[in-house]
């Protein structure tokens, strides 16, 4: 019996495929479990319109992604903080206070998107690499001044 699933079923299948699977083994327990639904012909046809506006979206995500990555590249984030002889800072300069001085500059950033290897321990500029989208990076300049 050909079946769609609407769930990973491990073993069998994932979400959104089409597989044969025994006829005793859809109706015991992926049906019940509303894990899978008879291929029909109809049922197809809805799987194929999903899978089109599921793709629209991620496209429109990507383009988001872009035009983001374009605004957050124009910027140079500048970060006040202590320093002692010879630039070095009193602590340093983390990915939570880059994301928080965004948010003041009115760009929404998650500080778990930021890829800062190790916090920023020096004066003067930094380029710091800011995850937006899984194929999309941008790269922001961070300015640390002494206060």
């Amino acid at each position: 019996m050909k079946v769609i699933f609407q769930q990973d079923v491990k073993g069998k299948g994932k979400k959104g495929e089409i597989k044969n699977v025994s006829e005793g083994y859809a109706r015991n327990y992926l049906f019940p479990n509303n894990l899978a639904v008879e291929a029909s012909k109809g049922n197809v046809k809805t799987l194929e319109v999903k899978k089109q506006s599921e793709e629209k979206k991620a496209a429109e995500e990507l383009e988001e992604a872009k035009r983001y990555k374009e605004e957050l590249e124009s910027l140079t984030v500048e970060v006040r903080a202590k320093s002692g002889e010879g630039g070095r800072l009193f602590g340093a300069i983390s990915t939570k206070q880059i994301a928080e001085t965004l948010k003041k500059m009115k760009k929404k950033v998650d500080k778990r998107k930021i890829m800062l290897d190790e916090p920023i321990r020096a004066l003067g500029y930094t380029n710091v690499p800011i995850k937006l989208h899984p194929e999309v990076t941008a790269t922001v300049k961070v300015h640390v001044v002494e206060e």
